[in-house]
């Protein structure tokens, strides 16, 4: 309550002639809140609370400007000292909650083909040297999680020795090929629930993270989801969409499909194998309960990725002792 007091407060010196009403708009998995202020005259702003002695917003306003090509938020004021931030409002409905409103596969892919064309665009204009770089040292820490949380904490197990060897097995395979695609600007976190149903462009949502790295990223985020998912067929398809817009778009992506497909699934093993001990870490450290009953999604897209792939057959092994080869039950399914 203390933090939104002085939000208000902040927002009167900002806005001194006008009048408002503030309410909670959302929260996301870190330490950030975003309340949404309503003018007496119908306009509306959102406006963060990111915690000075918790986070910073440099990195989302550095971020900001740099993704100014997609449909992100205006800055319309900011104070990095308090840790506020008063932004355009893109509405209140994401792809996610448009997606549960009509769950009909046309519907879906209508939107998936919005965001894919905004992927494109993001990743037309990078450049290098802007972002940090999503290096060996940043995917082995990621990775690393699994076994620090998932596995420590979720199973509350750890890897015994032949498990460990799988382990090393699984991380000096799949981590060399990951790092030689081309780099491009990464969000990091390009989900449904991150892009706004707006006329026109989607909104782009929570890239404050963003880093530049493997080409396939960001599309494995948006196909690959934590809190939907789609039957292979309908991926696939998808993935060939994105694959030709980007050969078209002049984008460093293999002549070949097969080619490329592969550098999706072996991306996503890195990311599922990231978030399942994300979700983890969050309930059991941050006492955050609503990512963990999707931690079984990721499970399955490990197993899938990693029986298709002689050379994943260590990290197969692993999931099979740990969690066994059964499909496990998630939340929503399209």
């Amino acid at each position: 309550m203390q933090r939104e007091n002085e939000l208000k407060n902040w927002l009167e010196t900002v806005y001194p002639a006008d009048q408002f009403t503030l309410s909670f708009a959302a929260a996301d998995a870190d330490f950030r809140r975003y309340f949404r202020a309503v003018f007496d005259d119908g306009r509306s702003i959102v406006c963060m609370d990111a915690p000075p002695d918790k986070m910073s917003v440099a990195p989302y306003l550095k971020v900001q400007k740099l993704f100014d090509m997609v449909n992100v938020p205006k800055v319309l004021h900011a104070d990095e000292a308090q840790g506020f931030v008063a932004l355009g409002d893109l509405g209140n409905t994401t792809f996610l909650t448009a997606m549960q409103i009509d769950p009909s596969e046309a519907a879906h892919k209508a939107l998936l083909l919005e965001a894919i064309d905004e992927l494109v665009v993001l990743q037309q204009n990078s450049r290098q040297g802007v972002l940090p770089e999503y290096d060996r040292e940043v995917m082995l820490r990621e990775i690393n999680l699994f076994p620090e949380w998932f596995v420590a904490k979720e199973l509350g197990k750890s890897l015994n020795f032949k498990q460990r060897g799988l382990w090393q097995q699984t991380v000096e395979t799949l981590l060399p090929p990951l790092l030689a695609q081309p780099q491009v600007y990464v969000h990091r976190d390009f989900i449904v629930r991150n892009l706004m149903l707006q006329p026109g462009r989607p909104g782009v949502l929570d890239f404050q993270d963003a880093l530049y790295g493997p080409i396939s990223y960001d599309l494995v985020s948006l196909l690959r989801d934590a809190f939907i998912e789609w039957e292979e067929e309908f991926v696939l398809d998808l993935v060939i969409r994105y694959w030709e817009k980007a050969r078209e778009a002049g984008l460093p992506v293999p002549a070949l499909f097969d080619e490329f497909y592969r550098w999706f699934e072996w991306m996503g093993v890195q990311r599922h194998l990231k978030v399942a001990g994300i979700f983890a870490r969050l309930y059991y450290r941050d006492g955050k309960d609503k990512y963990r009953p999707e931690i079984p999604r990721f499970l399955n897209y490990l197993r899938r990725a990693s029986r298709r792939y002689a050379e994943l057959a260590p990290l197969y092994a692993i999931l099979v002792e740990l969690v066994g080869d059964d499909e496990l039950e998630t939340g929503y399914t399209f």
